[in-house]
């Protein structure tokens, strides 16, 4: 009766469940999991101990809107849309005939007033002219030389060149078209481009211009590139939004502030020419 009583209690002590190879095998694996987090909050911790990053950043630059100071017929156009110009380059020819024929006639008033002028000058040594004559010659020698001026302007308007080096954007003109004065005729954006990264006011305390920072770009996945913070904005940019926000109204709830802070790549020009305002990234700053 012993023997037979203490056989069921002896199946009740063995484990129930997997068999112990397999639990020692999943014990194992929770503690490689539990590691491997402990270790990757530690990385975390230490990272955000030395970096500060964002992704509310994006890069900006300049873009140069280009407009005629004439109205008439377009003649050539020579770029398209996203040309690579250079300063100087002849972008647009406007019809310049009408400012020719305008020059020629300003030049044709200028000579005879010019030769009035000094025939009166001449005179008035003599006492031949009065004082009064030789104003008016020289007053209609300034008037004809103010025009010619003007022509020679209005000619030199025909030739719309471009005042920097960039990329030809958003083009709006083409061979035959009217353009009236002040029309926008397309857009240069130089190379020259920048990020601006809207940190929050609590990470700004250890952030100063020069720090270095690594910058990766959306549209360039995987790749990684090198920058430093230039400066940082006088003001929020909640301060400086259209309608900044009223706290004197009794509704006042604390919101963290956010303030730009302008990154400049440390890259080369043919590297920075492969980016475009507007493109997101995510910097991080290194403020130990």
């Amino acid at each position: 009766m012993n023997e037979t009583s203490q056989k069921p209690q002896e199946s009740q002590d063995q484990p129930a469940g997997a068999p112990p190879g397999r639990k020692l095998a999943f014990r194992i694996a929770a503690g490689i999991a539990l590691l491997a987090a402990l270790i990757w909050g530690a990385a975390f911790l230490i990272h955000s101990y030395y970096y500060e990053s964002t992704d509310d950043a994006f890069i900006e630059g300049h873009v140069v809107t280009i407009s005629t100071k004439l109205s008439n017929t377009v003649r050539d156009v020579l770029i398209d849309d996203n040309y690579d110009v250079k300063q100087g380059d002849l972008l647009v020819q406007i019809d310049p005939r009408d400012y020719d024929v305008a020059l020629h006639s300003a030049q044709a008033a200028y000579d005879k007033a010019k030769s009035d002028y000094d025939r009166d000058t001449a005179l008035a040594g003599s006492k031949a002219i009065s004082v009064q004559d030789l104003d008016a010659t020289r007053a209609a020698c300034d008037e004809a030389a103010a025009q010619l001026d003007q022509a020679r302007l209005n000619l030199g308007y025909t030739r719309i060149t471009a005042p920097v080096s960039g990329r030809i954007t958003r083009k709006n003109v083409e061979p035959g078209d009217y353009v009236e004065t002040g029309q926008t005729l397309f857009s240069i954006v130089p190379h020259e481009i920048w990020v601006v990264a809207n940190f929050k006011e609590t990470q700004l305390a250890r952030m100063l211009p020069g720090q270095k920072v690594i910058i990766r770009i959306d549209a360039f996945p995987g790749r990684v590139f090198h920058g430093h913070v230039d400066s940082l904005q006088s003001g929020t940019g909640a301060r400086f939004s259209l309608l900044p926000a009223e706290n004197a109204t009794g509704n006042y709830v604390k919101v963290v502030q956010r303030l730009p802070v302008k990154i400049v790549f440390d890259e080369p020009p043919e590297v920075q020419a492969l980016f475009a305002p507007g493109l997101s990234v995510v910097p991080e700053v290194k403020v130990r």
